[in-house]
Order: C-alpha cells, then sequence, then structure tokens
C-alpha cells in the first residue's frame, strides 16, 4: 500500500510558525510545541519581533536559514497567497492554515480568494490543513496547538472540522483516561478534506479508534466508499453538526459546509459499518467504551444500584437503552438461601443494597455472584453518592467500595461499567469533600482501566450501541 501523504506532513522536522507573537494568539502556536516537547526546530516568524519566547524571530519564511517542513499561518487573509509564494521558495510540505475569513463569511470575495489560495498552493505543491482551523495535535511527536493538553500517546484519532470542539473533546474525553494519537482539525476543507483523513486513519498504526465531526461533505459518493473502508478495519464513530435547520445555517457560516438530510446520512452512516454519536458527551461515551471494554456479546445486563429508587429508575433506564434487565436466577437464589442470606428470595436484579441491609452479605457479594454466572453478559455497578452517613464514615467507605469494584474487575472478563456522578456543589465549593471523593473515585477506576459514565443513562447508551457494533461486524 503506497504511503498516505499525511503521513509525510505528520512528521515535520522543522515548523514555523508565521504571524507568531509574544503574547496573545499569535503565541498560542508557539507556546504548545515548546510545552509538548516538539524535537524538531521551531521558527517564530514575524518582522515585528527579534525574538519570541526565548526563540529567535525572522522577519520572513525565506530569512530562516535551514529548511521548512511545516508552516503554520496566523497571518491575515490577505497575507496568505505572499505567504504561499514564501513556502514554494522554501520547499515546504504542508501548511496548517489557521488563518479563516474565507468561504464561511458567505461572500463572493474571501471565496474567490480562497480558491486562488488553492491554485497557488497546488502549483507549489503545497498542501493544505483548513483553512479556519486548529490543526493538528499529535502527542507522539510533540506538537499541538493548544497548552496542557496530555503529551501522553494513545490510540484514539479525531478528525473535526471544529476547532473549539475539537479542544473540548480533548478535554472531556482526557479526564476519563482516553489518550489520543492524533486530532486534526481541517475547517473547510479547502485541499485535504475529510476523505483524506478518514483514509490517513484506516492505515494509520497508531490510531485504533476513528472519532469524526463533519458538518458537511465534497463528495458523498466518496466519502461514503471511505466510511465503509475505514469501517471494516476499525470503530468508526460520527457525529454530524447541522442537523436541524439552525444547525444547517450555523454550519454554512462556521465551516462553508453543504449539509444535506440528517436521515440519509444516518442512514449512510449505519450503512457503512459506522455509529452514528449525537453530541460529544456521548462520543466520549463511546470512546471509553471501546478504550475500557471487551465485545459485548449480548444485552442481558447485572445491575448493582444504591437505594430503591435508583435502582427503579436504572432498571427503567437500562430497558429504555435496549439492554435486557433479566431476573435474578434460581441458581443465585438458591445459592443466596444456601449461605444462610435471610432476604435470598426478596433481592433481586437490580440489587437493592438497602434490602441486604445487615445480612452480612453485601452489594459486591452479590455482584461477584452475578459476574460469574452465565445468565448475565455485562454488569453495570454505581457508587453511592449520598449513603446516610457521616462524612468520617462516607470517605472511608466509598474508597473500601472502589477497591471492591477493582476487585470484581480483575476477577471477571465481563464488561464492567461504573457510574459516578458528577455532583458539584457549585465553584464557590468546589473543595467540597462530597466533590472530592467522587473525583477520586473516578480517577482510581480509570487507573484500573474501568470505564466511569457520569449517568447509568448513558452508560447503558453506550453499552447497547457497543453491543449493535459488535453484532453487525460477526
Amino acid at each position: 500500500m503506497p504511503t498516505h501523504p499525511l503521513e509525510e506532513i505528520l512528521h515535520p522536522q522543522s515548523i514555523a510558525v508565521v504571524g507568531a507573537s509574544p503574547a496573545g494568539r499569535g503565541s498560542g502556536f508557539v507556546s504548545p510545541l515548546l510545552e509538548q516537547g516538539f524535537k524538531g526546530k521551531i521558527y517564530p516568524v514575524n518582522p515585528r519581533y527579534p525574538e519570541i519566547l526565548g526563540l529567535k524571530a525572522y522577519p520572513n519564511l525565506r530569512d530562516i536559514p535551514g529548511p521548512v517542513d511545516y508552516v503554520i499561518s496566523a497571518v491575515p487573509a490577505a497575507a496568505v497567497l505572499n505567504m504561499l509564494e514564501d513556502c514554494s521558495t522554501k520547499g515546504v510540505k504542508a501548511v496548517h492554515l489557521f488563518t479563516g475569513r474565507f468561504s464561511e463569511t458567505g461572500r463572493a470575495e474571501p471565496a474567490e480568494l480562497e480558491q486562488a489560495i488553492l491554485k497557488q498552493a497546488r502549483k507549489s505543491g503545497v498542501r493544505l490543513i483548513g483553512p479556519n482551523c486548529m490543526g493538528v495535535y499529535y502527542p507522539r511527536e510533540g506538537i499541538s496547538f493548544v497548552t496542557d493538553l496530555p503529551r501522553e500517546p494513545g490510540t484514539v484519532g479525531l478528525a473535526s472540522q471544529t476547532g473549539g470542539g475539537s479542544v473540548y473533546f480533548i478535554h472531556i474525553a482526557s479526564l476519563r483516561g482516553i489518550r489520543f494519537s492524533k486530532v486534526i482539525s481541517y475547517g473547510n476543507a479547502l485541499d485535504l478534506n475529510e476523505c483524506d483523513y478518514l483514509d490517513y486513519f484506516s492505515q494509520d498504526a497508531e490510531t485504533k479508534l476513528i472519532l469524526m465531526y463533519i458538518e458537511g461533505v465534497r463528495d458523498g459518493k466518496k466519502f461514503f466508499s471511505s466510511l465503509r473502508q475505514a469501517a471494516s478495519t476499525k470503530p468508526v464513530v460520527i457525529i454530524k453538526g447541522g442537523r436541524g435547520k439552525s444547525g444547517m445555517r450555523a454550519a454554512a457560516s462556521h465551516t462553508a459546509a453543504l449539509a444535506g438530510s440528517t436521515k440519509i446520512w444516518e442512514t449512510m452512516v449505519t450503512q457503512a459499518g459506522a455509529i452514528v454519536a449525537e453530541n460529544f458527551e456521548e462520543m466520549a461515551d463511546l470512546a471509553v467504551s471501546f478504550n475500557f471494554l471487551p465485545p459485548i456479546g449480548g444485552l442481558r445486563v447485572a445491575i448493582l444500584g444504591a437505594g430503591g429508587g435508583t435502582s427503579v429508575l436504572s432498571a427503567d433506564q437500562c430497558e429504555e437503552a435496549g439492554l435486557d434487565v433479566v431476573p435474578l436466577p434460581a441458581d443465585i437464589r438458591e445459592e443466596l438461601k444456601t449461605k444462610g442470606v435471610p432476604v435470598w428470595d426478596w433481592v433481586g436484579n437490580p440489587i437493592d443494597v438497602s434490602i441486604l441491609g445487615d445480612s452480612g452479605f453485601t452489594g459486591i457479594d452479590m455482584l461477584q455472584m452475578m459476574a460469574r454466572n452465565e445468565n448475565f453478559d455485562l454488569l453495570i455497578a454505581t457508587v453511592n453518592e449520598d449513603a446516610p452517613a457521616t462524612k468520617e464514615a462516607i470517605i472511608p467507605g466509598r474508597r473500601k467500595e472502589v477497591r471492591s469494584f477493582i476487585k470484581v474487575k480483575q476477577g471477571t472478563s465481563k464488561p464492567f461499567l461504573v457510574i459516578v456522578g458528577e455532583k458539584s456543589p457549585g465553584i464557590k465549593n468546589h473543595n467540597n469533600w462530597r466533590w472530592r471523593v467522587l473525583s477520586e473515585a473516578r480517577t482510581r477506576l480509570i487507573a484500573a482501566s474501568i470505564p466511569v459514565y457520569p449517568t447509568i443513562e448513558r452508560a447503558a447508551n453506550s453499552a447497547r450501541k457497543l453491543r449493535d457494533y459488535y453484532q453487525r461486524r460477526k
């Protein structure tokens, strides 16, 4: 298989940031490269400054003494054509156009300028990422578009038409244990487009899961072909932005996207073997599920709830998601009776821990029995947030519960999902002990490779979509 053109682009030995400055947006692309530890040469370019963030700055691309592989453009739209001529002189391979205000404005003159830029780039042999985008986050190479992103590489690849959405998604997903192979924010897709990124990720050995946020496609037939090919090799999850009338208008002004019928889109994605996500939160749930869970072979779920009402709602939400909340099997009841558990004929699925009371048999004991039982395909447990006890009792109790969940995980090959709420008393009380206890629980579970979800509804929906995916793959 020939090497994809993006492979060479994504391994630059030198990067120039044209329009760099010591502060503000102009420093936004230099700072992340320094923070991420990019090992190649970094060349800030701006005639107004002799030095930027401790690096020698150059008046012009042509003044840089060595070769330049990759350019980040933070100059105004009107300056891009001249910059591309300099790129041609320096033998630049690719330009990331952070620069915006082109066809997404809906105005004729910026759209014409955009086409002139494409013509100039093709004449010069320069590939374009963008315009109107954040560009590349590639932690293994030390490349990033903002600071404070994880430096550890992972196996999740994201191609996205939204830049701010990409940053938001990296943050919410990384807090749940996800790490990325590469993230590419590509905006208007003037040159390299969604098909190029999809084809690349399908071939990329560093990427095991492909995520996409798309507002529109250039060539529907080609995209379907690329999507079907990618989905045949690894899971693909897609958000379609601009599903409603107002969303379509917003998409057109955001990335100049030509949006299509939502129904046709969802049918096409499903037929290609990919998965539709409604929003970034659901995409994060699916990324967590694919990253941490083994294949889900069935829908029969064992649920460890908290109190009575919580257990009832848990059962409802699992059933609404399409999971099968099966009754407690007779052999488990018989085992409970043999062990002398007084509520053997009362406790059920979901497990209402309040029923167990002081029987000497805990919810964890029940969960371990259900994990061993062939009548259950997956397990869902909830960290009990509101036990009627004092702080001094709750904190060690939650820690013991987390240790028990880790033990359950270690003792079963079945998919095991845990619910940890996102309760916060408010910004002024962000150091409240209840909030800290839940944060600690979440961190410890993720470190043990246990997927964590904020609600049972989201966990159940994600589990159902995973099971459907693996069912289609058979």
